[in-house]
């Protein structure tokens, strides 16, 4: 690990075990190593174990709130009219990422499908996904990610991320790019 990922906690975080999901409190002066910095959240291992912190506590690790974050937060303005667009919904899927694995949930194959439904002039989206392994305790914080960047989108009113395990995922549901961001190929 290089010495500009090592930092020091500068106050008391909410944390997400990785991969059991449990929230802990990562105490002040906890000496960390940044090992992901994607879809706007860190991943971080320290002698405790491996951690995803939220952009939204980059500063207890001397970081700026990721970009990504800052733009999905100004996107969700209330001046646009009629549905969203599919390719902003799936470019918001696109910057959730599971925090073991540098790939992003739709090139990893976990999103199985996604649907924009129109009630009364209001839009809501729901998304099928899965996991890699059923027992991953990070689902539901990946899926409550997935839901977040999804309401984000201008012109979506809510979603639903549910997460299925018909059909079971294999590597084969990897896109190109995903496989070569993993160097399968």
């Amino acid at each position: 690990m290089s010495a500009n990922n090592q930092r020091v906690l500068s106050r008391d975080v909410e944390a997400t075990v990785i991969p059991a999901g449990d929230k802990v409190t990562l105490p002040s002066g906890s000496k960390v190593d940044i090992t992901h910095r994607l879809g706007g959240n860190f991943t971080v291992v320290c002698d405790y174990g491996m951690f995803r912190i939220l952009g939204t506590d980059a500063d207890a690790l001397g970081e700026e709130t990721p970009d990504s974050a800052k733009t999905e937060a100004a996107a969700g303005g209330d001046d646009h009219e009629g549905p969203p667009s599919d390719e902003a919904v799936w470019d918001a899927l696109k910057s959730v990422y599971d925090p073991e694995i540098p790939v992003n949930i739709v090139d990893l194959g976990l999103v199985y499908s996604m649907e924009v439904m129109e009630e009364a002039s209001q839009y809501h989206v729901s998304v099928q996904m899965t996991l890699t392994a059923p027992g991953c305790g990070m689902g539901p914080a990946i899926a409550e990610d997935a839901k977040g960047r999804v309401e984000s989108v201008p012109g979506v009113t809510s979603a639903q991320v549910d997460i299925v395990w018909d059909p079971p995922w294999t590597q084969d549901m990897i896109t190109e790019e995903g496989k070569m961001e993993l160097g399968l190929i």
